[in-house]
């Protein structure tokens, strides 16, 4: 996969576990689960935004682009 989430890098320089983000953010564990495992498909702009807002970060801190060789 070209795109890498580094959403569990994010979380723990911010001290924060999945259930305190899903709780804070409003969606389910089980799908930042998903999220966090690059296992996902998409992600909402309104979820990419909340992720951003609790853990005060930039989309570009979460999500990464990496060429396939």
């Amino acid at each position: 996969m070209a795109i890498i989430v580094n959403l569990d890098v994010v979380m723990a320089t911010r001290k924060m576990n999945l259930t305190e983000l899903s709780e804070k953010v409003g969606v389910s564990v089980v799908n930042l689960s998903i999220l966090k495992q690059s296992r996902g498909k998409a992600i909402r702009f309104s979820t990419l935004e909340s992720i951003c807002r609790v853990l005060n970060c930039q989309p570009g801190d979460i999500l990464e682009y990496k060429e396939e060789n």
